[in-house]
């Protein structure tokens, strides 16, 4: 049994999906809301917050998954988000069974410098603290070594379906709408994204990787890294739009947050758009050099075939 606590978003249903597909496993989907993916799946409720049902939903696993998310608000991610990880390592260890680790890279400089597995954290804000904090937890229990462990970091998402971030949000969803897109800051600086159904399949691959354990990963992702302009410029002829967008500088969204929630919430974040953003995943396609990565016009292709 292979179990994904946080089944229900974007990445805990792409990996559903491949598990079953790919290692014929037998998936178990945990959520306060679960629900099978594609007909296959035991959905099993469970609140990551409460150590006594995050226990019984692990039972008799082998390998658990944690790709759980919050909203986007920094006092539920300062309050929650540790708690329900030291629940599912707790939960793991008393099945005996390995973790696997989905992580991002908030925790990470928020400069150009190239980030490797081996990347210092320097946390920029109140959510790039907490990311920090959970990652230091799971890397003690690696070094403890009571159970396998392992960390699988991801770039920012682009992707299909209810995908989220900044990229399907202030470009695909606007290109959809028939509106001009948004770029955050600048047009100019690189950019590293990774396609969600990607990132699922990379943690499955190593999950079910024996001598994947006991290190930190960095997900796989088109190298031929592009600005936003060059991406934009690519999505809005996909789309068949002209290729006019809108650079929304920082002050805007930082003023921006004056009066909205959702503004507010991502303005840490902004730092990264200013210069290049050179995610570093050699290590990953070093040890699978067969797995195949979405290159960004397939991506962009593929989401333009959802409207």
């Amino acid at each position: 049994m292979q179990t994904i606590l946080g089944a229900s978003g974007q990445i805990g249903t792409e990996l559903a999906r491949e598990l079953t597909r790919a290692y014929a496993a037998d998936v178990r989907l945990v959520s306060r809301s679960p629900r099978t993916v594609d007909g296959a799946g035991e959905p099993v409720s469970a609140d990551l917050l409460d150590a006594d049902q995050t226990r019984a939903a692990v039972a008799g696993s082998e390998i658990v998954y944690f790709t759980a998310g919050l909203p986007p608000r920094t006092e539920l991610w300062e309050t929650q988000f540790s708690r329900m990880l030291r629940n599912a390592l707790d939960a793991s260890k008393a099945a005996n069974a390995k973790f696997a680790y989905f992580d991002n890279t908030y925790m990470y400089p928020q400069d150009g410098r190239l980030q490797t597995e081996g990347t210092s954290f320097a946390p920029l804000g109140r959510k790039g603290r907490v990311r920090a904090e959970m990652a230091e937890m799971v890397l003690e229990e690696m070094q403890r070594g009571d159970i396998a462990v392992l960390i699988g970091r991801a770039p920012e998402f682009y992707g299909p379906g209810r995908t989220q971030g900044f990229t399907n949000a202030l470009v695909f969803n606007r290109l959809k709408a028939g509106r001009r897109p948004f770029v955050p800051v600048r047009d100019d600086t690189l950019r590293t994204l990774i396609w969600t159904p990607d990132a699922s399949r990379a943690i499955a691959a190593l999950a079910n990787a024996p001598d994947a354990y006991g290190q930190t990963w960095h997900l796989p992702v088109d190298e031929h890294r592009l600005t936003y302009r060059q991406f934009v410029t690519m999505a809005s002829a996909e789309f068949g739009r002209d290729e006019r967008y809108s650079i929304v500088p920082t002050w805007a969204l930082t003023a921006a947050g004056v009066v909205s929630p959702a503004a507010r919430e991502i303005r840490e974040l902004l730092p990264r758009y200013a210069q290049d953003n050179l995610f570093d995943a050699t290590k990953f396609t070093t040890r699978f050099p067969d797995f195949p990565v979405t290159r960004y016009h397939a991506g962009v292709t593929m989401i333009r075939g959802e409207t």
